[in-house]
Formats: structure tokens, C-alpha cells, sequence
């Protein structure tokens, strides 16, 4: 045999001995799943908590709306100002309202000076009237007197008509004096009253003036001021055009006012810890307390309180969660945008694992890997059965994959707290338990009892092309 053909032939062979090699071990490795594996073990500290955005809010601020017709002459502070309470913050035209206080005060000079005469002809009166019950006392004993003395004749009968007509003009005369006093106190009564009138009408006036400069009802910041000088102010309803003025805020309790999504509301509580970012001051976090949840669900859509509308709908929902920070800082402002990131539980030295390690498998899926399996098969169904729901399929259970040998076992678990990453396993592993964790594809088809390959190593970063 020629070189050639023998060199020909031994490659042939090693040909055919590759193909047969290649395919043995395409053969062994049909239907194994490379899986990336993590031991079991316990974490210092797992933290559950709630993210939320919202807004910078005061504790207290109140809205200075307009509280008279008129237009503004002078605009005494700018936003931004820091005031006290009593500050004057606004000046509106007076012209009227001042010469209302004015023609009223002149009234009410007017008034007093008739009270005083009133009060002078009441006296009057009254001292007539006693003088003439005087006079009719006297009468009336010169007339008795004369009774007598013309009865025993001792008088003539002219004497006693006289006696008896000066009785009678007394008795007269006391009575229009008494009626005199009645009229004179029913004057005195009339300018009183006219005089307390215009003093109600004196304060009103003086109110209406009052109200034409505005004042701070708080201590705080001008952290909103629309209006300009010259502008007219007209009262009506809030944030309507010419009667919203100025917001006043006081920013020594801010808050941080977020919109908690409806499946994490029923975890957060009165007094726990949070963290807060505010977009406009980076790389800092501000610690807060939950202080404020709301009971009423509220639109995400439209803001709108669920009480508010009148047709029933399933778009998602929030619920207010206010958390007063412990520490303000002094430049911030109202209305900046802010993440509050709420602590709602904390478990110390306990066994977590990735969440993406946890898997659902169904119940009919996991008892037919039992029997198919060895007798020395993890696949157990330590949890109770679930109420059937008439479908096996549905009948689902959550574990984890643990690796024994070249196999991953599903062992199911209860779990307890969630954090960003982990999940606490209560029950079912135990540290030092070697798990599946890893690739998302493989986690997701998966199947019990499957012949694995671990390999975990670092994935490469594809280089991007110049």
C-alpha cells in the first residue's frame, strides 16, 4: 500500500472515531440544563420596604385670598421672603373704606351729642315731674282741708270750688309731666340705640378697611405670588382669576407627601422609619417617620378620590402616605419631587435567598416527578394540599431548586419578608444548601428531577464594536 493511502486511511479512521466521540457525548448531554448555582446562607439584616414618589409638602401653609373689591397699590414682601406672623404682606386701595370709617366716626360724634341732650330733657323731666307730685301733695291737703271747714261752714262755698279746681289742675299737671319724663326716656332709648348702631356700622367700616392691608397668619416663606402691583383683587372662590393672592408656607415641619400603591398600603404603618430623596438636592438621604396614611383610595389617572366618582372601575389605585422628615434642610421649597423609601419590616440573622430563585411549580407536575423518581428524590409535597380548584394545573406551590448530584430537586418553602434582592425562606432550606438561581430561561422551563450542569462562571461582556 501506497504512503498516501495509508495516510488517507488513518485520517479516515480518526474521522469516524471523532464523529463517534462527538455524538456519544451529544448523546450523554441531551436534555441537560446549565443552571448557575449559589449556596444557601444566612444574611445580617433583611429590610422590607415600600418605595413611593410624591412631593415636598409643608405641615402648615394656608392660601391668602382676596378680601375685598379694589386694586393692589403696593406689594410689600417677594416669594421666597422669610416672614413672621403679623408681617403685612399686601396693601389694596382705601380711598373708600376710609372715608366710610371717617363719615361714620363723624356720626357717631353726632350720636353721643344727642344721648348727652336726651339725657338733659330726661332730667328735666323728671324733676318737673316731681316738682308737680309736690304741688299735687300740697293740693291735696288744702282740698281735704277745706272739706272740712265747709262742711262745719266755716268757709264759703266759692272758697271750696277754688280748693277743689287747684286739686284737680295738680292732679293734671302731674300727669303730662309724668307723660313728658315717659317721652323724654323714650328719646333717651332712640339715640342710644341710634348711637350703638353706628357703632356696629363704625366697626364694620373699620374692618372693611382693615382688610385692605393683608397680614401673616403664620410664620413661614412667600412660596407662591401670582399677582402683580396694579392688579385688581376681586373675593370669590379660590385659585378663581383676581382672587387667589399668595401661599404661605411654613417650613419649620416639612413632609414628604408620596402615592403608595394599593398592594403595599396594607405594610406600611403609623411611626415606621423611611429614607428620602429629593430629586433637587442629589446624593443626599433624609431620614423620616411615617406620620399620616390615608383610609381613601385615590385615581392614579386623574387624583381623584374613589368617593369622588360615581362609576366603578379596576385602574390602579394609591393611597396618601405622609413622612415628616427629622432634619429639613433650610433652602428646601414646596412641591419638589421626592422618593420615600418606607421601612416597613426588619429581620436580623435569618436564611434569605435571591428572589429570582424562587420558582412555582404545579401540584400535578411535582407528584408525577414523585413517582417517577428514585426513592432517594427530594421532590416532597411537605405543604398540605390546597383546596382543589377543579383543574390540577392551577394547584401550584412555590420552592426552590436544590442541586443533589446532577439533578435539581424542587423543594417547596414558605417564605417571609421581601427585600430588594432577597426573599427570607422560613422553611424548607437550611444554610449551606446548594440552589438553582440562575439563568432566568432555565429557572423558567426548568423541570423536577432534570439532569443539570452547573457552571458558574462570570458571563462575557460583549465588546462593542468601533
Amino acid at each position: 500500500m501506497k504512503t498516501w493511502q495509508k495516510v488517507g486511511t488513518g485520517l479516515g479512521g480518526v474521522v469516524v472515531l471523532g464523529g463517534i466521540v462527538l455524538f456519544s457525548i451529544n448523546q450523554a448531554n441531551k436534555g441537560v440544563v446549565t443552571v448557575q448555582t449559589a449556596k444557601v446562607a444566612k444574611v445580617d439584616s433583611l429590610v422590607s420596604q415600600v418605595t413611593a414618589s410624591g412631593e415636598v409638602k409643608p405641615t402648615t401653609y394656608t392660601n391668602i385670598t382676596a378680601q375685598g373689591f379694589g386694586r393692589i397699590t403696593e406689594i410689600l414682601v417677594k416669594e421666597g421672603d422669610h416672614i413672621k406672623k403679623g408681617d403685612r404682606l399686601l396693601l389694596q386701595e382705601n380711598v373708600q373704606a376710609n372715608a366710610d370709617v371717617q363719615a361714620q366716626s363723624a356720626a357717631i360724634n353726632s350720636n353721643q351729642s344727642g344721648v348727652q341732650v336726651a339725657e338733659s330733657s330726661f332730667t328735666a323731666a323728671k324733676a318737673d315731674l316731681i316738682q308737680q307730685e309736690a304741688n299735687l301733695e300740697k293740693a291735696k291737703l288744702d282740698y281735704d282741708r277745706g272739706q272740712g271747714l265747709y262742711k262745719d261752714g266755716l268757709i264759703p262755698k266759692q272758697d271750696f270750688d277754688q280748693r277743689k279746681t287747684a286739686y284737680d289742675a295738680t292732679v293734671a299737671a302731674v300727669d303730662a309731666s309724668r307723660a313728658r319724663m315717659q317721652a323724654q326716656r323714650a328719646q333717651l332709648e332712640q339715640v342710644r340705640s341710634n348711637l350703638d348702631q353706628s357703632k356696629a356700622v363704625l366697626v364694620r367700616t373699620k374692618d372693611v378697611l382693615q382688610k385692605t392691608t393683608y397680614f401673616s397668619p403664620i410664620n413661614g416663606i412667600v412660596s407662591y405670588l401670582p399677582v402683580r402691583l396694579g392688579e385688581y383683587v376681586v373675593p370669590g372662590i379660590q385659585n378663581a382669576t383676581g382672587s387667589f393672592l399668595m401661599t404661605l408656607s411654613d417650613m419649620s415641619i416639612v413632609t414628604s407627601e408620596v402615592k403608595v400603591d394599593e398592594t403595599d398600603i396594607v405594610n406600611v404603618r403609623i411611626g415606621q422609619d423611611a429614607d428620602v430623596t429629593i430629586d433637587a438636592i442629589p446624593g443626599k438621604v433624609f431620614k423620616g417617620q411615617v406620620t399620616e396614611i390615608g383610609s381613601q383610595a385615590v385615581l392614579r389617572s386623574s387624583g381623584l378620590a374613589t368617593t369622588q366618582t360615581t362609576t366603578s372601575n379596576q385602574e390602579a389605585k394609591d393611597f396618601k402616605v405622609v413622612v415628616t422628615l427629622a432634619s429639613p434642610p433650610e433652602n428646601l421649597r414646596p412641591g419638589l419631587s421626592t422618593t420615600a423609601k418606607i421601612r416597613t419590616a426588619e429581620k436580623k440573622g435569618v436564611i434569605a435567598i435571591p428572589i429570582q430563585a424562587l420558582a412555582v411549580r404545579s401540584r400535578k407536575d411535582l407528584e408525577e416527578a414523585a413517582k417517577t423518581g428514585k426513592k432517594d428524590s427530594n421532590v416532597t409535597l411537605a405543604a398540605p394540599a390546597p383546596v382543589s380548584t377543579g383543574d390540577p394545573k392551577k394547584d401550584e406551590i412555590q420552592g426552590v431548586f436544590v442541586i443533589n448530584g446532577k439533578k435539581a430537586m424542587f423543594r417547596p418553602v414558605e417564605t417571609g419578608i421581601s427585600g430588594v434582592t432577597d426573599i427570607e425562606i422560613s422553611k424548607g432550606l437550611q444554610a449551606g444548601d446548594e440552589i438553582v438561581v440562575g439563568s432566568y430561561k432555565a429557572l423558567r422551563t426548568l423541570k423536577p428531577e432534570a439532569a443539570i450542569k452547573v457552571d458558574n462562571t462570570a458571563p462575557k461582556k460583549i465588546e462593542e464594536k468601533e
